[in-house]
């Protein structure tokens, strides 16, 4: 199975796939987070190294619509306790929100950003920016912070996207994986940066390093999802462990660890209250909610110019 590594691989390996070994018998071995180039390198091969893959759900819509995941078997899930209903080939099994991060102890009040418009403010808050390198999230983000209302964010203006992330390039500093969103922070290489609230919650607890802040007035939406790639070798061990992973108990094991949102409705009940305290308003205007839909249309053109527009 794929992971992102850091304390959210720790966390989850507690939670959710220790208990999911003890009960079943079947081991769970992780994986690096390898990306979709690698998946279907995979497909054409015909070498399936992987059974289960983890991505936001952007990225599993695209490779729905390229045919890389098997088809899910929906009696597998409690559907009226799912926020998120599963498509045919892909489940949300948490929501994750991204929003400003910064060091308190560096930047007091009016001092750091707090929504994404004053994050592309350089004049008023200069200082480096950390964004994480990938081209969904981080174009629905140079919107906002050009002046976009959430109700218009979709379809993207790349060109109007681009434009606003020329702006704040020079201080751009790029975060490879999400362990970094706050790390980047932490060691003094950015000032800000778009980090999920989960990670920077971690920030504030025993060995967490340097604890940050983080703001929820304006915070970009996305679901992270599971699914089983085509021709995995391991299927029926797979198939289980998606399942387990949306069960209530197990969601709220793993989400009083972790802080994300779970997506089982019974599951967000059992939430602790410094837990609760961390989970975004699903309703606040100022949100986008990513939009699987477009990214499945426009994901791996929209990548090719994100990629080629770093390299500029």
């Amino acid at each position: 199975m794929v992971t992102y590594g850091g304390s959210y691989q720790d966390a989850t390996v507690k939670a959710v796939f220790d208990p999911f070994t003890k009960e079943t018998g079947i081991r769970v071995q992780l994986v690096p987070y390898p990306g979709l180039d690698k998946v279907k390198a995979m497909q054409l091969t015909g070498n399936i190294e992987i059974d289960v893959y983890l991505s936001t759900g952007a990225e599993a819509a695209a490779g729905s619509k390229l045919g890389f995941w098997d088809k899910l078997d929906p009696s597998l899930f409690d559907l009226k306790d799912l926020k998120i209903q599963p498509t045919s080939d892909y489940v949300t099994y948490e929501i994750y929100a991204q929003g400003v991060t910064w060091d308190p102890k560096k930047f007091g009040s009016g001092k750091h950003p707090t929504n994404f418009v004053e994050f592309f403010d350089r004049q008023k808050f200069p200082g480096r920016r950390a964004i994480r390198a990938r081209v969904q999230n981080t174009l629905e983000i140079a919107l906002l912070g050009d002046g976009v209302a959430p109700k218009d964010i979709y379809p993207l203006d790349l060109n109007r996207a681009f434009k606003a992330l020329d702006r704040i390039k020079s201080q751009l500093v790029w975060a490879a994986n999400t362990p970094q969103d706050t790390a980047l922070v932490q060691v003094g290489e950015a000032d800000f940066s778009i980090a999920n609230s989960n990670r920077v919650k971690a920030t504030t607890e025993p060995g967490g390093g340097v604890p940050l802040a983080f703001s929820f007035e304006q915070n970009v939406l996305g679901g992270s999802t599971l699914q089983l790639i085509k021709g995995a070798r391991n299927k029926d061990g797979a198939m289980k462990l998606i399942a387990y992973h949306l069960r209530p108990e197990v969601q709220a094991r793993l989400y009083n660890l972790v802080g994300a949102t779970p997506v089982s409705k019974k599951g967000s009940a059992m939430l602790s209250p410094d837990v609760s305290k961390w989970q975004p308003n699903l309703e606040n205007p100022r949100n986008v909610y990513l939009n699987d839909t477009y990214w499945a249309d426009n994901y791996e053109a929209a990548t090719r110019r994100f990629q080629e527009w770093k390299l500029t």
